[in-house]
C-alpha cells in the first residue's frame, strides 16, 4: 500500500473535477481519496510520499493508436501529401521495418512512458513489435492489423492474420490485450472485413480502423477516381473501390470501434462513427501528411493519439496536445485545455471500458505526480497542457515505473 499526497489531484472525470489538499491510498487499485492524516492513521503500514507545493496528481496518459515498426523513420518518409507519403512508405518499407530492431521498439516504447503514457494501443502490421510489447511496464492493447483488397488474397490474408493474433494471445495477460485493426476501406476487401468483424464479436475483441484520413480516399470511395485511382491501379489495372462508406462503417455496428482519423468524413459518417465507438485524432500527422482539420469542437467526445513515427516527431501525447492547440484556433481555449486532458485519459478509457483513465476509489492506481514552480488553481488545465513534459514519478499498477532511455 501506498499514500500519495499532492498539492492538486486532477481527476479527469466527466466533469472535470480538481482536489487541493487530498492523498490517495493505493495498492494496484485505488482504495481511498482522502486528507493525507485521515489516511495515515488508516493505513500506518503504508508507504508515504508528500510531494509539496506545486505539486499535481492526474492519471496515466492513454494513447490508443501508435505504430511502432517504422519507429526508425527520421527523415527516409516524404511528408506534405498524403498519396506521396504512401509511396514513400512502399519504397521504403522493408529498409525500415528492417532497420527498426527490438531495441529500436524499446527505445519507443519508453519514450512514450518517459512522457507518462501508462496504456498504449499499439497497430502491429507484421507482429515485430510483439516481444516488446508484451514486455513493456506499459498497458498495451495489441492490434493485430489485417488488410488486402483482392478478393484472390482473402482467405490468404484471414489466415495471416489468424497466425499473427494466436501469436499474440499467447501473451495475454491484463496489462496485454490482443485486438483486431481493420486498415481502412480503401485497402481491406469487404469479405474479408466481415470474416475478421465476426471473429472480433466471438472473442470480444476490441477493434480499430482507419477511416477517411485523405481527400484521396474521400474521391476513390464516392468516385472511384483521382489520385487514389491513378496510385492503387499502377498495382492493379482493375482496381475499383472494394467499399461504400456508409455501408463500411455500418459493419462496424455491435463492435466498440476506434475510428482514427475521420478529417474527410461527412456529417452522417461523424454521427454514425460516434454512435458506434469514437473518433480518434492525431493532429500533427494530419497536417504532416497534407490533410484537412478534423472539427474537433463538433464533437461529443474523441480519443487523442499520437499516431506512429512514421508520420509524427514525437510519441508524446503531451507535444500532440500542444499541436492540438495551435490548430484548432476555433475553439475557446479553457473548454480546449480540458477536452485534450479528458482525450488523453478519460475517453479512451470510456471507449473500450478500461478501469483507466481518472482518479478514482476503485480505478486501476495508473498515476503520474508532476511538478511546477509556479501554478494557479483555476488554470490547472493550462499549466499541465503548456508545460508538462514528464512525470517525477509514474505508477502503473500502483508500481513505481523507473525509465531510462538507451
Amino acid at each position: 500500500m501506498k499514500i500519495v499526497k499532492t498539492e492538486y489531484i486532477v481527476v479527469c472525470d466527466a466533469g472535470f473535477s480538481v482536489l487541493k489538499d487530498r492523498a490517495v491510498a493505493f495498492s494496484t487499485k485505488i482504495e481511498k481519496i482522502a486528507p493525507f492524516y485521515e489516511l495515515k492513521a488508516e493505513y500506518p503500514d503504508a508507504e508515504q510520499f508528500e510531494f509539496g507545493k506545486g505539486s499535481v496528481l492526474m492519471p496515466g496518459l492513454i494513447n490508443l493508436h501508435t505504430h511502432l515498426e517504422y519507429s526508425a523513420n527520421l527523415s527516409t518518409l516524404v511528408y506534405g501529401d498524403f498519396i506521396d507519403w504512401l509511396q514513400s512508405v512502399i519504397t521504403h518499407r522493408d529498409t525500415l521495418a528492417d532497420s527498426c530492431s527490438e531495441v529500436c521498439i524499446d527505445d519507443a516504447l519508453k519514450s512514450m512512458l518517459k512522457s507518462g503514457t501508462t496504456t498504449i494501443g499499439a497497430i502491429s502490421s507484421f507482429g515485430k513489435d510483439l516481444k516488446s510489447c508484451a514486455k513493456s511496464q506499459m498497458n498495451v492493447i495489441y492490434f493485430n492489423e489485417v488488410l488486402g483488397s483482392a478478393p484472390n488474397a482473402v482467405d490468404a490474408m484471414y489466415m495471416d492474420f489468424l497466425d499473427r493474433y494466436e501469436k499474440s494471445k499467447e501473451y495475454e495477460s491484463e496489462r496485454f490485450i490482443p485486438a483486431i485493426a481493420v486498415h481502412a476501406p480503401y485497402s481491406t476487401h469487404r469479405v474479408l472485413v466481415n470474416k475478421v468483424l465476426a471473429f472480433a464479436k466471438e472473442e470480444g475483441a476490441f477493434i480499430s480502423t482507419h477511416f477517411m484520413e485523405s481527400r484521396y480516399e474521400r474521391e476513390w470511395l464516392d468516385n472511384g477516381g483521382g489520385r487514389f485511382g491513378e496510385f492503387l491501379k499502377r498495382f492493379n489495372p482493375h482496381a475499383a473501390p472494394v467499399n461504400e462508406p456508409i455501408e463500411y462503417l455500418e459493419l462496424f455496428e455491435g463492435v466498440k470501434t476506434l475510428f482514427v482519423h475521420g478529417c474527410y468524413a461527412n456529417d452522417k459518417e461523424l454521427d454514425l462513427m460516434e454512435r458506434i465507438g469514437m473518433i480518434a485524432h492525431s493532429p500533427r500527422s494530419n497536417r504532416l501528411l497534407g490533410n484537412r482539420r478534423l472539427e474537433i469542437e463538433m464533437l461529443k467526445n474523441f480519443a487523442l493519439v499520437t499516431d506512429g513515427l512514421s508520420s509524427n516527431y514525437s510519441l508524446s501525447l503531451w507535444d500532440e496536445m500542444r499541436a492540438a492547440i495551435m490548430l484548432h484556433q476555433k475553439a475557446p481555449l479553457p473548454k480546449l485545455f480540458k477536452s485534450l486532458l479528458l482525450a488523453s485519459t478519460h475517453y479512451p478509457a470510456k471507449l473500450y471500458k478500461l478501469n483507466k483513465g481518472s482518479v478514482e476509489v476503485g480505478k486501476d492506481s495508473d498515476l503520474a505526480v508532476y511538478h511546477f514552480d509556479d501554478i494557479d488553481e483555476k488554470n490547472l488545465a493550462q499549466t499541465l497542457l503548456l508545460h508538462a513534459n514528464e512525470p517525477k514519478t509514474l505508477y502503473i499498477a500502483g508500481q513505481e515505473v523507473k525509465v531510462l532511455l538507451l
